[in-house]
């Protein structure tokens, strides 16, 4: 899958807010049916709903909209300037953009990756649960957190994929098909160095006109990070043909592999 040429009925819906309201309620369902969690921000009354109805609702919203949508962008964005080298065996990162699966899913794809965790960030230990998150309240992303190997990949090398194939470093609270502070993209400086390299970095790529638009990606100060549900660890690997997954996951992981190959791993990392 290609992320660029899609006809529109393919590409990101941007819905009137009634039909964004039912496409987030199927979403949630459908992720939680995967998943096999029980979603209690979903009601008996839309559990009711087959997938038939809820895309006949979206096919509407398109037709209401009378103008094509766009595909998401994909930006070959240059190599940090700044990105001092770390002189250590491990380095750890932990990073936001959207929903987990595909951030995770892309990041075990990266050289020099060793191991990528999904999990929350920035809420409490009490709301760190997946059906605790959905009514963004909780003050948790949805994040990653990366183990890396710094001789084989740079802190720098993975915010430039993170903003050139996997998040949209222009939205606030959403990316995708997904909207709420839990989708927001966001770094999240573990020292003083990586808080150097992402302060350097947005504005590295906010000053060189590679987006339309100003850069909102916000530096947030760690708190903790919490893991995910098991069955949310490795979800790309493990349901390459879930619908989520085909539709706003696996082109991510064709760019990474399109844009740069030389930094694509053989196998995935755990």
């Amino acid at each position: 899958m290609k992320k660029r040429g899609y006809h529109a009925l393919h590409a990101p819906l941007r819905l009137v807010p009634h039909h964004a309201r039912w496409l987030r309620d199927w979403r949630n369902l459908h992720r939680a049916q995967s998943a096999r969690v029980a979603d209690p921000g979903v009601t008996p009354l839309r559990h009711s709903l087959t997938l038939r109805a809820v895309a006949a609702l979206v096919a509407g919203a398109i037709v209401a909209q009378c103008t094509p949508a766009q595909a998401e962008s994909v930006v070959k964005l240059p190599a940090a300037l700044v990105d001092p080298a770390v002189n250590a065996k491990r380095a750890t990162a932990v990073l936001a953009g959207g929903c987990f699966w595909g951030v995770e899913g892309v990041f075990s794809n990266v050289k020099g990756v060793i191991s990528v965790e999904s999990g929350y960030h920035g809420g409490s230990a009490a709301t760190a649960k997946y059906e605790l998150t959905h009514d963004g309240k909780s003050g948790h992303a949805e994040a990653v957190r990366i183990v890396y190997d710094p001789s084989q990949v740079s802190y720098g090398t993975l915010l430039r994929i993170l903003f050139s194939v996997i998040a949209d470093p222009t939205l606030k609270n959403r990316q995708g098909p997904d909207s709420g502070p839990q989708y927001r993209a966001a770094i999240v400086p573990l020292d003083a160095s990586q808080r150097q390299v992402a302060t350097a970095y947005l504005a590295q790529i906010g000053g060189g006109k590679y987006f339309a638009k100003p850069i909102v990606v916000p530096i947030e100060a760690y708190k903790r990070f919490y893991p995910a549900e098991a069955n949310h660890q490795d979800f790309m690997r493990l349901n390459p043909k879930n619908g989520y997954i085909l539709r706003w996951d696996a082109p991510k992981l064709a760019a990474l592999k399109r844009l740069y190959p030389d930094m694509v791993r053989a196998k995935p990392a755990p």
